[in-house]
C-alpha cells in the first residue's frame, strides 16, 4: 500500500472531438475494447501500482461515470484506508460553474487533497489507453529529488504539433516547454501524467488564486512557472503502448489495434490485469448463418450475420444477412437485417434498421451516436 502518494484522475472532459459518442456521457466513460470503458485503464494502473487512494474529478455528464466506478470495488480500490472518491462537479456561491483548466480543477479540490495529506500528488487523465507502473515513476521522482516529474513518450515531428513538448538536458531535467510547436526541438511529448511534491504545488496554487489566478493549466501555466522559478522538473520516459483516444480516428484506431495479436498492450497479462465493472450476462449466441473472422464478441451478443475484424460489446445483436467490418459496436446496439457497417463506431443503445448502410473509410470513420436511430421509419 502506498499511502504517501494520492492519485487524482481528471475525468471531467466533455469530449467534444468524439462528437455524438459523448452526447450523453463523459469521455472517460465511453466504451472501449468490448468489455471496458476508457477510465478502466487508468484506474487499473492505480490498483496495480499500489496507489490505493484515488480521487476522480468529474464535471460533464458524470452520472454514467459515477455509476460505473461506484465504490471502486471492481478495481480493488474499496479498502478501509483509501479507495476511490468521486469528486462531484464544482459550483460556488460566486457563480463559478466549470473548471478553467487542469490546475484549476486541482485547486478547487484542495480541501479533499489536504484531508488525505499526501507527500506526493499523482495527476492523471481519464481518457488514455495504456498500462504504466506509477510506483516506478515515483521511485524515479525521488531519485532525481524532483519537484515535478512529467511522463513523456517519443513522438514523430508531425505528431509533435498536437502535444506539449519537453526539451531536456543530458540528465533528463526539463529546461524548456513548447506548446504544440511547428518545429520541435525534441521528441519528448507530455503524456499528461504528473507527480508533484504536493506542498510545493499547493503553495503555487494558493498564491496564484489569491492574486492573478494565472495558473489554470499544468501544461500552459504551471510547468512554465516551475521552470521560470528554477524548480527541479524532470522527464520520465515511457516506452510502452499509449494512446490518447480523444478523437474519433484515434478511438477507432486503438480499438482496431486491440484486435491485433501483436498489440503491445497485452491485455491478457495476468500480472497487470485491466479491471472493469462486471455484469452477469448470458453467453453469446451464434446462429447457423453467422460468420466470425478475427473479431472479438463478448457475452450476451446475438449474431446471425457476418462479423469481420470488429469488436461487438455486450448485448449487441446483428441480424441475418448483415455484415460488420472493421468496426467497433458499443453495448446494447441493435443491428437489423441486411445491414452494412464498415469502418464505423456504433454508439451505445443505437438502433440500425434493416437494409441500412453505415459506410466509412480508414481516413473518415462513420459514427452512429449514443441512442441514435438510423434507417428506421418513424410511425
Amino acid at each position: 500500500m502506498n499511502n504517501e502518494m494520492l492519485g487524482i484522475i481528471l475525468a471531467g472532459g466533455q469530449g467534444t472531438r468524439l462528437g455524438k459518442l459523448t452526447k450523453g456521457t463523459a469521455k472517460p466513460a465511453v466504451p472501449f475494447g468490448g468489455r471496458y470503458r476508457i477510465i478502466d485503464f487508468t484506474l487499473s494502473n492505480c490498483a496495480n501500482s499500489g496507489v490505493d487512494s484515488v480521487g476522480v474529478i468529474t464535471q460533464y455528464q458524470p452520472l454514467e461515470l459515477n455509476a460505473h466506478i461506484g465504490n471502486g470495488a471492481s478495481w480493488g480500490l474499496d479498502n478501509l484506508h483509501g479507495g476511490v472518491t468521486v469528486l462531484q462537479p464544482y459550483s460556488s456561491s460566486e457563480g463559478e460553474k466549470f473548471f478553467e483548466g487542469t490546475a484549476h480543477a486541482i485547486y478547487q479540490n484542495i480541501e479533499y487533497i489536504d484531508q488525505q495529506n499526501p507527500k506526493y500528488l499523482l495527476v492523471l487523465s481519464g481518457d488514455h489507453i495504456y498500462k504504466m507502473d506509477y510506483d516506478a515513476m515515483l521511485s524515479y521522482h525521488k531519485a532525481k529529488k524532483a519537484s515535478l516529474t512529467v511522463g513523456v513518450i517519443p513522438v514523430s515531428k508531425e505528431e509533435a504539433k498536437r502535444f506539449g513538448m519537453m526539451n531536456t538536458d543530458e540528465t533528463d531535467r526539463i529546461i524548456e516547454f513548447e506548446e504544440k510547436p511547428e518545429h520541435p526541438k525534441s521528441d519528448k511529448a507530455s503524456m499528461g501524467i504528473y507527480i508533484f511534491n504536493w506542498p510545493t504545488l499547493r503553495d503555487y496554487l494558493m498564491k496564484s488564486y489569491a492574486t492573478d489566478k494565472s495558473l489554470e493549466d499544468f501544461g500552459k501555466n504551471v510547468i512554465p512557472s516551475y521552470l521560470a522559478h528554477n524548480e527541479s522538473v524532470y522527464a520520465y520516459a515511457f516506452k510502452g503502448y499509449w494512446r490518447d483516444v480523444g478523437t474519433i480516428q484515434s478511438l477507432w484506431q486503438a480499438n482496431m489495434e486491440f484486435l491485433s495479436p501483436h498489440n503491445r498492450l497485452n491485455i491478457g497479462d495476468q500480472n497487470w490485469r485491466i479491471y472493469s465493472k462486471a455484469e452477469v450476462l448470458p453467453p453469446m449466441f451464434l446462429t447457423e448463418t453467422s460468420q466470425v473472422n478475427n473479431s472479438m464478441i463478448v457475452d450476451s451478443c446475438y449474431v446471425a450475420g457476418e462479423v469481420d475484424h470488429s469488436i461487438l460489446s455486450q448485448r449487441v445483436s446483428v441480424g441475418m444477412g448483415s455484415r460488420v467490418v472493421d468496426s467497433m459496436v458499443m453495448p446494447g446496439a441493435t443491428i437489423g437485417k441486411n445491414v452494412v457497417i464498415d469502418h464505423a463506431l456504433i454508439g451505445e443503445e443505437a438502433v440500425i434498421g434493416d437494409d441500412a448502410i453505415v459506410q466509412g473509410s480508414a481516413d473518415e470513420i462513420a459514427v452512429v451516436g449514443y441512442n441514435e436511430v438510423v434507417g428506421v421509419e418513424k410511425p
